[in-house]
């Protein structure tokens, strides 16, 4: 019989069914071993009881004197009784010639005799008094059998004496006790089936919530979890608690991709409108000039001249979309896509710049150059891309003259602070809401009625860029804003220990 038919009958059952029928099938070969090992030894004790019987009895048959024969050939009387005495059930006694011919015999029962091989004084001798089995004619069944010599003496001649006491029953004690304990084991099976169907169902029933969890799951339901158990010891307290971190884990991200791919759809949005305006543009100029709309020289400059400002408006517009998509692709792989060339360099060099480009920009804004949060300016060292970082500057220079009215007093502030350089625009604007702060730095986002964009703003990817950029620098920015309390972006990136030399 192979594996697979063995496990055949069981493979249709439940999990349940066949834990409780494997259970029973172990339990059912640990109760038959134990009844063989038990009906084995009690066999042999006994057989062991019957043996020292028919010791004793032989003993004391071979020192009874030779007393006449009894009418019919048996023994007399007094050697009845006194193997009587030592032996019950169905009992043989025999004296024997040393040729090995029966002188007398005693039977105390009505069975059949047993079969004897010839016993001569030798033979008697070889046996060492040990007992043998032997069987009877007609199904008897078997004898145990014990020959012990006689003395000779003047009045008893050479001989033995054989006493022998029938196994039958041994035999009806053993099966008896088999029934008994197959009666017994039959019970035992049958309330043990019972109680174990109803200690493992209960037993499984953390299984079951997990199934009715997991079938909830696959109808979508990812808010399902499985109840925790009152101990994460167990098997099942391990496996709900590695279930619901599993689930808590797919509800993320499956709220992550949703948000991901909702952002996706805002941003091609934003993109396509973006890029349409440019295009729009130059098309309604091309297809004007193309109906003759434009018969002066003049007409056609103008036009020219709208097509030139539009194309350089997508190109930027591009040229923004493709460093965001290559600052994604570094920080999902390790950046690979746009390598930063790193050097030493003085965040002060950026801020003194900044001053200078808000000054030509609007050269009625008071700008002033302190440290972070006030104070004289200080050296802010660290390791970056110079060309990079100077897009952050000119980024929140841009975002800060486009969204603050003329003349709006704007400070500038560089140092370090907690171990970290530090570079700061705060300008005395309109400032902007908590929901509009907390999308500051979204992609296509404008908070048009918060800052008065009063220089027809951007495309909304500026602070965008700025917070990349920082972030690919393993630094942050933050902003600090309220209504009517202006805004202060502010740049957070590691301190360098080398000082490089700076120029204002």
């Amino acid at each position: 019989m192979t594996a697979a038919t063995t496990r055949g009958p069981l493979r249709g059952l439940s999990l349940r069914g066949r834990l409780l029928a494997s259970c029973l099938l172990l339990l059912v070969a640990a109760l038959l071993a134990s009844n063989a090992l038990l009906v084995t030894l009690l066999q042999r004790q006994l057989v062991h009881q019957l043996d020292n019987r028919l010791h004793t009895a032989a003993t004391v048959a071979a020192r009874l004197p030779d007393l006449p024969q009894a009418p019919g050939g048996t023994a007399p009387s007094q050697v009845r009784d006194a193997v009587q005495r030592e032996m019950t059930g169905d009992t043989y006694v025999a004296y024997l010639h040393a040729d090995g011919r029966v002188r007398h015999t005693l039977r105390t029962s009505t069975g059949s005799a047993p079969r004897l091989p010839v016993l001569t004084a030798a033979a008697v001798a070889a046996h060492g008094g040990r007992p043998f089995r032997t069987t009877a004619g007609h199904g008897g069944g078997d004898w145990r059998v014990i020959a012990e010599p006689l003395a000779a003496t003047r009045h008893t001649p050479d001989g033995s004496v054989v006493v022998a006491g029938s196994l039958a029953q041994v035999s009806s004690t053993i099966r008896h006790l088999g029934t008994v304990m197959l009666v017994v084991d039959f019970v035992v099976l049958a309330l043990l089936g019972g109680i174990g169907w109803f200690a493992v169902r209960a037993g499984l029933r953390p299984l079951r919530r997990i199934e009715t969890t997991a079938a909830a799951i696959a109808d979508g339901d990812l808010s399902s979890r499985v109840p925790r158990p009152a101990s994460t010891r167990t098997e099942l307290g391990r496996l709900s608690t590695a279930l619901n971190g599993m689930l808590d884990r797919i509800e993320a991200g499956d709220a992550a991709r949703a948000a991901t791919n909702e952002r996706m759809r805002t941003f091609l949005a934003d993109a396509s409108h973006e890029l349409r305006t440019p295009l729009f543009g130059i098309k309604g100029f091309t297809e004007l000039y193309r109906m003759g709309g434009m018969p002066e020289r003049t007409d056609v400059d103008t036009a020219m001249n709208r097509i030139e400002h539009e194309a350089a408006r997508l190109v930027r517009l591009v040229e923004d979309l493709l460093l965001l998509a290559r600052l994604d692709e570094d920080a999902a792989d390790g950046g690979t896509h746009l390598p930063l060339r790193r050097t030493p360099m003085d965040l002060r060099t950026l801020a003194a710049d900044a001053l200078h480009d808000l000054r030509a920009l609007d050269p009625r804004r008071p700008v002033t150059l302190t440290g972070p949060g006030g104070g004289p300016p200080g050296g802010a060292p660290v390791l970056g891309d110079e060309a990079r970082l100077r897009q952050v500057t000119s980024n929140l220079v841009g975002n800060t003259i486009a969204h603050t009215p003329p003349g709006t007093a704007v400070r500038i502030g560089v140092g370090t602070r907690g171990g970290r350089a530090v570079l700061e625009l705060s300008d005395e604007g309109p400032g902007m809401t908590p929901d509009q702060a907390a999308r500051a730095f979204d992609r296509f986002y404008r908070a048009d009625n918060a800052r008065g964009r009063t220089h027809g703003g951007g495309a909304g990817l500026g602070l965008a860029i700025v917070h990349s950029l920082v972030t690919a620098h393993h630094g942050h920015v933050e902003v600090r804003t309220a209504p009517g309390q202006g805004a202060a972006f502010r740049v957070l990136l590691p301190v360098h220990p080398d000082r490089p030399g700076t120029r204002y």
